[in-house]
């Protein structure tokens, strides 16, 4: 018997514009919609499956007239966050943070100061950035 939250493999019987029907063990058939093939757009199913593929789905919801709604994408979500993590701490993208010395060395001003000259750097060179793409103001009006 199909449940819910279950991941199970199945092959692909057809496609259609709106999604992919899925076959089963024990002869069972699902739809995956078009909306949970992949995490990017789908505009054409055929690019991400094709009838015969075996693929993994995950049971999302059993209507009540015996529908099976399937997922192929909370199957890859899931696979991403079982993968053991690592031991070190998450940064924010981008992020350089203070230079690589012991941080026992660095005093608590050592550190503040190093951020600020960092954060400054990074305002300074954002602030370049945007007046080159909208173009220099300087020199408007004075003549």
């Amino acid at each position: 018997m199909v449940e819910v939250g279950q991941i199970l493999e199945g092959k692909v019987a057809s496609l259609t514009a709106f999604g992919a029907f899925v076959e089963l063990d024990g002869g069972i058939t699902g739809m995956v919609h078009i909306s949970e093939v992949a995490d990017t757009y789908v505009k054409d199913i055929n690019e991400f499956l094709s009838v015969g593929q075996t693929v993994k789905v995950k049971v999302l919801e059993i209507g009540e007239k015996g529908k099976i709604s399937l997922s192929i994408k909370k199957v890859v979500e899931n696979e991403k966050t079982d993968k053991p993590k690592r031991n070190r701490p998450q940064q924010p993208k981008g992020w350089q943070g203070l230079p690589q010395k012991p941080t026992e060395s660095l005093s608590f001003e050592d550190m503040l100061a190093s951020f600020k000259k960092t954060s400054e750097d990074k305002m300074s060179d954002l602030k370049r950035s945007n007046e080159s793409k909208r173009g220099s103001r300087r020199g408007y009006g004075s003549r």
